[in-house]
């Protein structure tokens, strides 16, 4: 029955009014070309629609619905505000609007436009009032809002029933994943002090390859050939940097590098990693239940992964006591593992490891740690997201050993900063140091040769 959605006059009284937001107009779409191609048009036109319904609709009812349902009751309102915006529409692209909408209302609501853009890869929502996006490495405000803020609690439940989890008064923090693999981190009410704030890393459905990052100038044929031959070699390698600056990005591009035969485990908090290999076991932490129990953390899905015949073990990130397991593992036959750590430079990396380690609570002093990171890491990639939004690797080390109770390390490549333009763009280039890394006699007995001139500083990369 036509209207059944659609909130009564006294519902419609009751609903909380909201600040009037100003919504850019949409420009005239050309009937004879594909909405989708519109870009911005055709999502400033959605996000004004999907506002359009959302006011006239009983939320909550739509939520057992199905699409047909939906699409039924929204065609004839769909139909009126194209016409009331004199958008020329043809059926075809009226029906591509209506069945779009659908799906949002169905879906994620005013941000489901946002997840289906592949330029956008951050979407963060500051309570109900205002979304941002980051795209290209910028940061800016979209004209998307949801109703109010039991609206954007509705998305949140949503998002979070979908993987078990909750997030309430007494559980004001969550971390979750969509089903495409986007890591969702959401805090509400009372930590969050004006309503909920969502952070949604996108995942990318097309890997970033490291051809594909050199396109970008975010690293150099000689860089990329020297990560090869590592891994290739199976020397360890620690990606270290800021948060945004590409470290798991980096980490997928080195995994399509190991060879197919071989078995790897990866541990994560919010599973993320797109390994490009056949022989992959994926393993995930969970977080404790209403109880309090249940809760399973990377050091016990660490000790596990050893018991599962791994060549490799590769872990998302370390941010505390498993970092000590980490080491161990890459110490007890398998090397060529990967990890990412939170860090601003190289010798921070190896101060963040020293100190997780120290979390672990074993009695080892500070020079037997060093020692553990000295023979367990063997290569050191500091990336960084740098003023303009672009993400590059800065430095490429190696881990020499050990000179009294310091870690040694020489750096190989970097970039070095030369100016900015106009626009905020960073000027810069990237240098080999002129030091030839110690394992290249160790890859040469195993075939992997580097160039006469890779490590020459005076050639340009």
């Amino acid at each position: 029955m036509l209207g059944r959605f659609i909130k009564g006059p006294s519902e419609q009284a009751a609903v909380t009014k909201v600040e009037p937001q100003v919504l850019p107009a949409a420009p005239a779409l050309s009937p004879a070309a594909d909405i989708e191609s519109h870009g911005d048009a055709f999502l400033t036109l959605k996000v004004e629609l999907h506002r359009h319904l959302i006011d006239r609709f009983n939320l909550t009812a739509l939520e057992n619905s199905s699409k047909d349902e939906i699409l039924n009751e929204i065609r004839p309102i769909v139909r009126e505000f194209v016409r009331g915006r004199n958008v020329p529409l043809n059926a075809r692209e009226l029906d591509q609007l209506t069945s779009d909408t659908a799906d949002e209302m169905l879906g994620l609501g005013p941000i489901e436009p946002l997840l289906k853009d592949d330029s956008i890869t951050d979407i963060l929502i500051n309570t109900h009032k205002r979304v941002f996006i980051e795209r290209r490495g910028i940061v800016e405000e979209t004209p998307i809002r949801f109703r109010d803020e039991a609206h954007l609690l509705r998305v949140i439940n949503k998002i979070v029933s979908a993987i078990g989890r909750r997030v309430d008064e007494s559980s004001p923090m969550a971390d979750a994943r969509l089903a495409d693999g986007s890591r969702v981190n959401i805090a509400v009410r009372p930590i969050s002090v004006d309503g909920p704030l969502v952070s949604i890393r996108k995942f990318s459905k097309n890997p970033y390859s490291l051809e594909r990052l050199v396109v970008l100038n975010s690293i150099r044929p000689p860089m990329v050939e020297l990560l090869r031959i590592a891994v290739q070699a199976r020397k360890s390698i620690l990606v270290s940097g800021g948060t945004g600056s590409g470290k798991t990005t980096l980490l997928n591009a080195l995994s399509s590098c190991i060879p197919s035969r071989e078995r790897l485990v990866t541990i994560e908090d919010a599973a993320e990693l797109q390994l490009q290999q056949p022989h992959v076991g994926r393993l995930e932490t969970r977080p404790p239940n209403i109880e309090g129990k249940g809760e399973v953390r990377q050091r016990e899905l660490l000790k596990n992964a050893l018991r599962m015949r791994p060549d490799r073990i590769i872990v998302g990130e370390v941010r505390g006591e498993e970092a000590f397991d980490m080491l161990q593992a890459m110490n007890t036959g398998h090397e060529g593992s990967m990890t990412t750590v939170h860090a601003n430079t190289p010798r921070d990396a190896i101060s963040r490891l020293e100190q997780m380690v120290g979390m672990a609570g074993m009695p080892m002093s500070h020079d037997s740690i060093r020692a553990q990171i000295a023979s367990a890491i063997d290569i050191i990639v500091q990336t960084q997201r740098l003023s303009d939004g672009r993400r590059r690797v800065t430095s490429i080390s190696e881990i020499t050993g050990m000179e009294g109770n310091v870690v040694q390390m020489q750096e190989i490549y970097h970039f070095v900063r030369r100016d900015v333009s106009a626009d905020g763009t960073i000027i810069g280039e990237f240098r080999a140091t002129g030091v030839r890394p110690r394992f290249a006699a160790e890859a040469a007995t195993l075939g992997l040769h580097f160039a006469n001139d890779a490590f020459n500083p005076q050639v340009t990369m």
